[in-house]
């Protein structure tokens, strides 16, 4: 096995943490028909062919559209469990123990779909994975940043009963045009209430949008990140807060953020010193779980055995798990590591 190989080895087999997954960007085709079949919910592609061929996008808003289109065959507590469980039966395979995951209530609201259907379906998955699987989560929500302020203080509200269920609130949808700023009000409100925040910046907006997110907002995470690297005081800031980037690489490559995966960031804010991690993001649009995205990474980027190993502790130090758990897997990873020349 050559060196290169034997890194893919310990890639694949290494214990992981997701941090940055769209649950609604799990749905693979062949499930979107069935339960737009079992809905009796139409969609525009006559066949699963035909959908799979509608996952070519050139930018984030054409993922959108398309990720929008097939939020609207969920309509029932078990159709949510069942995309659920299905992403979190894929990534048991990929060695992932713990997940920390978004999903986008307004998305769904907006269609008539209840707050308490939403979250029934999904926690309801994530204990049952937990208890079948061994991995341990944590339930994000996300504002559309292209709504309003009012629509994400409504959405608040409605998620005040089943705050129990809910660890962190974050930010997505179109970045450009739509500040972190816009929000600081509704997040003010998020940590009085005891909720992490995380905040998607930096993608496709520019280093502003992160200086936001950090100064406005408060971000206890940042999602993405890459055009912080443009700004020298930023990495400076980030680096000082200690705080992570939950960085996904091949939809950077998907959605055109970079051009090739050797040309991508995470190398170089591995070599700054900053918190890179590796995840998915909405890996059944951007051809790629989370060994897929190491695998690409191991292939293309020249990674190295070092870059690897911080990459998979930084999963696991910048999640929300409790101190004793992150260490326990930290020690699981040196271990696998220390094991392999």
């Amino acid at each position: 096995m050559t060196s290169s190989e034997a890194l893919l080895d310990l890639a694949m087999k290494m214990p992981k943490a997701e941090l940055h997954l769209h649950i609604e960007g799990t749905f693979e085709p062949e499930q979107m028909f069935a339960i737009a079949q079992r809905n009796q919910v139409a969609l525009k592609y006559d066949s699963v062919e035909a959908l799979k061929t509608a996952y070519q996008f050139e930018n984030l808003q054409d993922f959108l559209d398309l990720y929008y289109q097939g939020m609207s065959v969920l309509l029932k507590e078990q159709d949510f469990y069942d995309l659920t469980m299905a992403y979190l039966k894929r990534v048991h395979e990929d060695n992932v123990v713990h997940v920390e995951i978004f999903f986008d209530p307004q998305g769904h609201l907006s269609r008539g779909v209840s707050f308490e259907t939403q979250i029934k379906g999904i926690y309801g998955a994530l204990k049952d994975a937990e208890r079948d699987f061994g991995i341990s989560f944590k339930l994000i929500m996300s504002f559309l940043r292209h709504l309003d302020e009012v629509s994400a203080f409504e959405t608040l509200a409605l998620a005040k009963p089943y705050l129990e269920m809910i660890d962190g609130v974050g930010l997505d949808s179109s970045e450009v045009g739509h500040p972190p700023v816009k929000f600081e009000n509704v997040f003010r409100e998020c940590k009085a209430l005891g909720l992490l925040i995380t905040a998607h910046a930096g993608e496709e907006g520019p280093p502003e949008y992160v200086w936001q997110a950090l100064d406005v907002i408060g971000v206890d995470r940042i999602d993405h990140g890459n055009r912080a690297l443009e700004d020298e005081d930023l990495i400076a800031t980030i680096k000082h807060k200690g705080l992570t980037l939950t960085v996904c690489p091949l939809s950077n490559l998907k959605l055109c953020v970079v051009d090739t995966l050797e040309e991508h960031p995470i190398r170089s804010m591995l070599r700054l010193g900053l918190n890179a991690t590796v995840n998915s993001d909405d890996p059944a649009y951007f051809g790629g779980y989370m060994n897929d995205n190491y695998a690409a990474l191991v292939q293309e980027t020249q990674l190295t055995k070092e870059e690897l190993y911080r990459l998979a502790c930084n999963a696991f130090e910048g999640s929300w798990l409790d101190a004793s758990i992150k260490k326990k897997h930290i020690k699981t990873i040196t271990d696998l590591f220390q094991n392999v020349v």
